[in-house]
């Protein structure tokens, strides 16, 4: 299904945090938002998941978003956050298990713990399976998260920061992943990502806001420039196209007047 954002903007006790902003999002495409802190990142993938309420339209599936239940909203979109929420008494299988709750009618079927064993294999959780959130790392727990939502099996996925606790090595891993998920199962992926070298590798189009609005929209080897970057986070870089996607060195901040 099609993800369609039309003139969405969103005013925060009187401070327009967002303005105009339009984004279309296909099945098995992964499209990532950029831009330094603050540009609006974080409340443009609440306003799409209807946590916030913004002004304009958001439509899935030729259906707004805004007129769906909880529970459709659930089934169709899963919602990895910045801040992690696990319960510390469950094992990481309970947690994970929890995703599969707006599919499930009468009880948990043998396909529904295939599908959590399938998952925690895949990201490398299986041996943290029966151990409690008390007892596993902060970049562990975040995987938790993000495995939880991909066995809620969502046509949308949205991810908040999904690399931010993970070392380098789990970061390349969790992004191959998601990147492979929406591939295989046609799951549309918009993720909030700092990291302009893997957003660049794992992302098939990059949306680039600054202070709320669209600096730049497309795929990254057209849009991550060294004027783009140098424009949007006041940083002189230099930009790699050696390995088929565009690398980015970071030189220096630039000076004010210069």
């Amino acid at each position: 299904m099609r993800l369609e954002v039309r003139d969405l903007s969103f005013t925060y006790e009187k401070r327009r945090v967002l303005e105009g902003i339009s984004l279309s999002v296909d099945g098995g495409e992964v499209v990532g938002i950029l831009g330094p802190n603050g540009s609006g990142k974080t409340t443009l993938i609440r306003c799409i998941n209807h946590i916030l309420v913004p002004e304009g339209s958001v439509t899935f599936g030729k259906r707004e978003i805004s007129a769906m239940s909880p529970m459709e909203r659930a089934r169709l979109l899963a919602y990895v956050p910045q801040a992690l929420s696990i319960g510390m008494a469950m094992t990481v299988f309970e947690s994970v298990l929890m995703g599969r709750r707006p599919h499930v009618s009468w009880g948990i079927g043998e396909s529904d713990i295939a599908m959590v064993t399938t998952v925690l294999e895949e990201l490398g959780l299986s041996e943290l399976a029966f151990r409690k959130a008390t007892q596993i790392s902060g970049g562990e727990r975040q995987k938790v998260m993000i495995a939880r939502a991909l066995v809620q099996d969502p046509s949308l996925l949205l991810l908040d920061e999904p690399t931010s606790a993970l070392d380098l090595r789990h970061q390349l891993e969790v992004m191959a992943i998601v990147r492979t998920h929406a591939g295989k199962k046609k799951t549309g992926v918009i993720m909030a990502i700092h990291d302009l070298n893997l957003a660049s590798r794992f992302c098939d189009r990059v949306l680039v806001l600054s202070e709320g609005r669209v600096q730049g929209e497309g795929r990254p080897s057209d849009v991550l420039t060294e004027d783009l970057v140098r424009d949007v986070y006041g940083v002189r870089v230099r930009v790699d196209r050696g390995d088929g996607f565009p690398h980015i060195i970071a030189i220096e901040p630039v000076r004010e007047g210069s």
